[in-house]
């Protein structure tokens, strides 16, 4: 399966953004799902998943409670909905398929990985 993350852009601090995870077949509905970011300079962070069925989320305490993910199995896409944006969350977001083992937080765990998309936080 190929992902392709979008919907990023520039925002003002204390907005929100959604990004979209589109995927190239339905095969993403058998996987949990993930999104990641990276800053320049920093390593790739872990911020949330979501299971097959999109019954269970777990997420980085960094974006608790701003932060939702969400999908559409039935439009092949996974959602990551930002609220209350800060300029520390300035990256570049990726998502990617879970594997079936593996600690879901662990960059090591996910593959398929899309080619992220910018997202600019302007205080």
């Amino acid at each position: 399966v190929q992902l392709q993350a979008c919907g990023g852009g520039l925002v003002q601090s204390g907005g929100s953004l959604r990004l979209s995870c589109a995927a190239s077949d339905r095969t993403v509905s058998l996987y949990a799902m993930g999104w990641f970011r990276q800053a320049p300079g920093k390593e790739r962070e872990f911020l949330g998943t979501i299971t097959r069925d999109g019954g269970n989320t777990y997420y980085a305490d960094s974006v608790k409670g701003r932060f939702t993910i969400s999908r559409d199995n039935a439009k092949n896409t996974v959602y990551l909905q930002m609220g209350s944006l800060k300029p520390e969350d300035t990256a570049v977001y990726y998502c990617a398929t879970k594997r079936r083992t593996g600690p879901y937080a662990s960059l090591e765990t996910y593959e398929n990985w899309g080619q992220g998309t910018q997202v600019t936080v302007s205080s």
